[in-house]
């Protein structure tokens, strides 16, 4: 392998966002993005990850999205540094003028990647956006509900017509059940192993930024990340950040909760454990 296609040749210090699904990622993503010489391979990102030959979930018996450090072999890490830079676009739609470069990078199914991703790239850092667990739910239920988060049509095993959002460990034992049932499965098992995987890295690779303290103070809080990631920021947030597409309540927004309530009432308790341990990772 040649000095060119080692990772850190290619990136320095990548950032990844992870989060609960429906957690505001993307807000926090295309903020970050404002920052000069960050880079991004954009809604793409997912698709050159997994078009590398082993990682795709048909390749791996459909069992989750979960990639564990032992798939980050050299040759993998090469190939995905090498994909990064190909497709790495800065704000102004530029591609990388040196390397290495500081590339964002985010997808739901990085909550189930931080020991890949951590081995991959051993300087990488990461950013653990926390919502509140109720909030989530409720965007989850509404994904679902549109059917226009369709992750796998098809999924063997699956009674459904189509799977939404990561795939989780354990989703086959979801089968059959409501649809509050299956998305609080889902959160509880995404959120279970990227709490358990934030904690087994060192504390200076990782740190939180909570949702509702974004939305608050946006210029703020954005000025304590970049600072802790070592990003410049040239471009004032005026006016705050505006609301993510896609989270104004409609009004069957409001019936689609409102039907699945009851159940998630029943299912909170198995939750809160959960729920309360992304609280103290949170510092609430």
């Amino acid at each position: 392998m040649s000095a060119a296609a080692e990772p850190a040749a290619i990136l320095d210090r990548p950032v990844f966002i992870v989060a609960s699904p429906r957690s505001g990622a993307s807000l926090l993503f295309d903020t970050l993005m404002r920052a000069p010489k960050v880079y991004s391979a954009g809604a793409a990102s997912h698709q050159l990850l997994e078009g590398i030959d082993g990682l795709h979930v048909r390749a791996r018996g459909f069992d989750s999205n979960r990639l564990l450090a032992a798939d980050a072999t050299p040759a993998v890490a090469a190939e995905l540094a090498r994909r990064f830079d190909a497709a790495a676009r800065d704000r102004d739609g530029a591609p990388p003028q040196r390397l290495p470069f500081r590339l964002l990078d985010k997808t739901p199914k990085h909550s189930l990647r931080v020991p890949f991703l951590a081995q991959a790239f051993p300087d990488a850092q990461f950013v653990y956006l926390y919502r509140d667990p109720r909030q989530v739910l409720a965007n989850m239920l509404l994904a679902w509900a549109s059917g226009k988060f369709r992750t796998y049509a098809g999924l063997p095993g699956w009674p459904r017509d189509h799977w939404a959002l990561l795939l989780t460990p354990g989703w086959r034992a979801l089968a059959g059940k409501p649809l509050a049932d299956i998305v609080a499965g889902q959160w509880q098992a995404a959120t279970d192993v990227l709490l358990a995987d934030l904690e087994a890295l060192a504390p200076q690779r990782w740190r939180v930024l909570r949702y509702d303290d974004f939305l608050a103070n946006p210029s703020g809080e954005i000025a304590r990340l970049c600072l802790a990631l070592d990003y410049g920021w040239d471009r004032p947030l005026n006016g705050g950040v505006p609301t993510a597409a896609g989270e104004q309540p409609t009004a069957e927004d409001a019936e689609v909760v409102r039907r699945h309530a009851a159940d998630l009432q029943r299912l909170w308790p198995g939750l809160q454990a959960t729920a309360d341990r992304a609280a103290r990772l949170a510092g609430l």
